[in-house]
């Protein structure tokens, strides 16, 4: 005899927020380990520090940022698979916090204009689609129901 759920597995629609997540989880950790790869190796050490201060601030807190959103992509994920309650609520802001982050992409960072402008498009349509999916889906308040 088999005991089976009340509540719907993830699947369907539900593995397309799922693989957002994890490609952007996957995504912070190689930024991070790139940051990281530059205090290990001899050259680009030196060439860091041997920039002036306002330079290593920008770099520390590029780190501290790719760092937080790998924890918090990390973190969502977790109750992402444990179906939790918190979740909607939750992934709702981590999609939020991709747009702001295209956002200075696009206004701060030095890359070319066509890069930051992809990347604000796909945070701003993965956040149209998504956050209302989120929101008002039946499946979505059906599925994610643990404490």
């Amino acid at each position: 005899m088999s005991l089976t759920s009340s509540t719907p597995r993830l699947g369907g629609w539900l593995l397309l927020p799922l693989a957002w997540l994890i490609l952007t989880l996957l995504s912070s950790a190689l930024v991070v380990v790139m940051y990281i790869g530059a205090l290990f190796n001899p050259a680009w050490r030196e060439l860091l520090f041997s920039h002036d201060h306002a330079f290593l601030v920008q770099w520390g807190l590029s780190l501290a940022t790719s760092l937080a959103v790998w924890c918090y992509s990390a973190w969502v994920t977790w109750i992402f698979c444990l179906r939790s309650r918190r979740l909607p609520r939750h992934y709702i802001i981590w999609l939020l916090l991709t747009v702001v982050l295209a956002l200075k992409t696009f206004a701060f960072s030095p890359v070319t204009d066509g890069a930051a402008v992809r990347t604000l498009l796909i945070a701003l349509l993965a956040a149209a689609v998504l956050v209302p999916y989120f929101r008002r889906s039946r499946r979505v308040k059906e599925t994610f129901v643990a404490p």
